[in-house]
């Protein structure tokens, strides 16, 4: 008999299914290479644009990186930065220009005469104290209660009119003083120092290898006054320290002193300085006016008072 030849028939593929064309297995149509043979099932372009394809839609869904944006707070700090130093570029761009026409101008340089302050009184603009020896108002022999008629040939009717004119006149420069002391009108000349003078000059003062004077008294409980019957001003302590300079010299309370170490005293301040400045332990004459008895209407003498001076 003869034998027939049994000839393998491609299996027709059904959904989601594929035939391999060279071995026409069937296989899910998923795969890309058959199982039996090996052989491509995607041939030709297509296949490769297939895979690229999908490894595209892969590579697209894989988490990708987020720009960086800058905030809105961010924006107006740049902002603010950018108008900053523009600023500062221009004003130092135009600065220089306009100091050149006259738009900026120094700052005032003031003048010290190293005294404590001015005040004002119904007679005028009155010195307030000499606050440190050795100072322009110090050697000019101005001391407090002087009362100032013009400055450098201006006339002053104030401590504003003061203050003005310490800005107004040069450091070091010479000037004139009118003034009145216990009704006379007087004359002086003085020359300004600066900032830096004044506080040396008052530094040596604290500092002194001597110390600074004391006298005895409450400092707290005095009061400048017009010494009845007569056109001048003193100083009426209220009350002496027991057992210290004044007291043990014989100052009494009540007493009200017009002259210290031969330095007229017409404010409470001028006494303080002239006492701190006296050298302690040395003998200084003060001079006080003082009723003869205890009855308010008794008459004012003036007494002589040899004082040693302790030591603060």
């Amino acid at each position: 008999m003869t034998q027939k030849s049994e000839v393998s028939m491609p299996f027709a593929a059904g959904a989601n299914q594929t035939a391999c064309s060279n071995c026409h297995s069937v296989m899910p149509s998923d795969l890309r290479f058959c199982r039996n043979c090996g052989f491509r099932l995607v041939d030709g372009m297509g296949g490769y644009t297939g895979i690229q394809a999908n490894e595209s839609a892969a590579f697209s869904s894989a988490p990708q990186k987020k720009k960086r944006r800058i905030g809105g707070i961010s924006w107006i700090f740049i902002a603010l930065l950018v108008f900053f130093v523009g600023a500062a570029a221009f004003t130092a761009l135009v600065a220089p220009i306009r100091q050149g026409r006259g738009f900026v101008s120094a700052p005032a340089v003031k003048s010290y005469l190293g005294v404590d302050e001015f005040f004002d009184t119904d007679d005028g603009v009155v010195l307030n104290s000499v606050s440190v020896p050795g100072g322009p108002a110090d050697k000019a022999g101005l001391v407090g209660g002087d009362i100032f008629l013009s400055f450098d040939g201006t006339p002053v009717k104030s401590e504003d009119d003061m203050k003005d004119m310490m800005v107004k006149t040069p450091v070091g420069k010479t000037v004139a003083v009118e003034y009145i002391r216990d009704g006379e009108k007087k004359e002086t000349q003085l020359t300004t120092i600066s900032l830096d003078d004044y506080r040396r000059i008052e530094k040596e003062f604290q500092r002194r290898p001597e110390g600074r004077g004391r006298l005895g008294y409450d400092e707290d409980d005095v009061e400048r006054m017009r010494v009845p019957g007569m056109n001048i001003y003193g100083v009426r302590v209220d009350s002496v320290s027991r057992s210290l300079p004044a007291d043990l010299a014989g100052v009494k309370a009540r007493d009200i002193l017009i002259e210290f170490d031969g330095a007229p005293i017409r404010t409470t301040d001028e006494l303080l300085m002239r006492v701190l400045r006296a050298l302690p332990y040395s003998t200084v004459k003060v001079v006080v006016m003082r009723r003869t008895g205890e009855d308010e209407s008794s008459p004012f003498e003036k007494v002589e008072i040899p004082v040693k001076m302790g030591k603060r």
